[in-house]
């Protein structure tokens, strides 16, 4: 594999080639896995949008480390459309790359690099769009909303959001341009996670009656948790998504210190993925009450000072949008396709959709790239997103 600067000559005939590979090429560049800041692609996109005249502002995390960045094309007094992207990417490490994961490079009808599918792929093809954008003669304003931090829990963009509910003038839709091939996706699970805590109490193994093992009493809500999800699984089902049910999973559990001690302390991290009609606080008191009803009272009885924990980790909301909404009517027409899926990922959808502002999902790339060694996405993907925008801006127009 080469990487992609390389002589004109060299380099494969795709339309979006010449506007977007450089674009990316840059953006993949950054190493913005979520761990890190973004202010430096952040100001590079910004001096990419005052080139051509446009203003941008930043929306700043608590810390002033990251940021998320909003910019308006067109008339601002009118409502229009947001296109919604994360400058994160998550991390490469004990990843076996075949190239340098922030250096985009080609092999054949791909180019492979760290979130060139998830998402800056995206990413570069709003910002190639935006000269055309600018001398455009927009009726109504194509926005576009860069954040930071939504592989941890789309964290960052709830800043701009809130902001966005002040706004006297409220966005007519948003596309949200994570990878689904230019399918337009309608629909997404929500997601919760939390990590559990339990606190038992200590002594030798040979006295294990005497003591309460944490570990034992995680195990239990553990398969208590697992029991929930195979309910759930028989119960309501959509076939249109890829994982038609409600969903429940255990990630990560420690706990103990060696064979011979009863352990006192043991944790572990869940998660939910539910459809959007299925209540997320009632399959979580579901789950808290068996804690605090069944095990607690076996447990306090041993020590009282023992006990279960639950921290809230994170969660997004489910998004949920009519197939016949404008909204989806619009993302078809704009995309030249005239199917519809549900997945059960999330985004950042069901967040623009929270405050009212009818949302899909569509995008350049194949999730199943996502996250992986060697991410690449398919140029021809990068055109087919290309011919969206140039379609969004002849909407706006008329």
């Amino acid at each position: 594999m080469a990487p992609i600067s390389q002589p004109p000559s060299a380099r494969p005939s795709f339309a979006a080639h010449t506007l977007v590979l450089p674009i990316l090429e840059r953006l993949v560049a950054f190493d913005t896995t979520s761990r890190n800041s973004n202010l430096a692609l952040i100001a590079w996109v910004e001096d990419e949008l005052a080139r051509h005249g446009v203003a941008s502002r930043r929306v700043y995390d608590p810390a002033g480390d990251k940021a998320n960045l909003w910019a308006t094309i067109g008339p601002a007094d009118q409502p229009g459309y947001i296109l919604s992207g994360h400058t994160d990417v998550v991390p490469v490490d004990g990843q076996d790359w075949t190239s340098p994961p922030f250096t985009l490079t080609r092999d054949g009808a791909t180019v492979v690099g760290r979130g060139a599918a998830d998402m800056k792929g995206f990413l570069a093809c709003c910002l190639a769009a935006v000269p055309a954008m600018t001398m455009a003669r927009l009726k109504r304003p194509i926005h576009l909303a860069f954040s930071y931090d939504e592989e941890v829990g789309c964290t960052g963009v709830r800043g701009l959001i809130e902001e966005l509910q002040h706004e006297s003038v409220r966005p007519l839709a948003c596309f949200v341009g994570e990878p689904t091939e230019m399918q337009v996706v309608v629909a997404h699970k929500s997601k919760r996670s939390y990590r559990i805590v339990v606190t038992g109490h200590a002594c030798h193994s040979s006295l294990a009656p005497e003591g309460v093992n944490a570990v034992e009493y995680l195990a239990r809500l553990v398969v208590f948790i697992r029991d929930l999800g195979r309910r759930m699984a028989q119960g309501d089902s959509d076939p249109m998504y890829d994982i038609p049910v409600s969903t429940t999973h255990t990630g990560v559990i420690e706990g103990g210190t060696a064979v011979n001690i009863v352990p006192d302390r043991a944790s572990a991290v869940f998660e939910f993925r539910l459809l959007p009609h299925v209540d997320s606080d009632a399959v979580f008191g579901a789950i808290e009450a068996y804690a605090r009803d069944v095990l607690e009272p076996e447990m306090k009885a041993i020590a009282p000072r023992a006990g279960i924990r639950f921290e809230y980790v994170s969660g997004i909301p489910g998004l949920d949008t009519a197939g016949d909404a404008p909204v989806t009517q619009l993302a078809m027409r704009l995309a030249g396709r005239n199917d519809l899926a549900k997945v059960a990922y999330g985004t950042e959808a069901g967040l623009f959709a929270g405050i009212d502002i009818p949302t899909v999902v569509v995008g350049p790339g194949n999730i199943e790239q996502a996250h992986k060694p060697d991410e690449f996405i398919v140029v021809s993907e990068l055109d087919r997103c290309m011919a969206f925008l140039a379609r969004l801006i002849a909407h706006c127009e008329a």
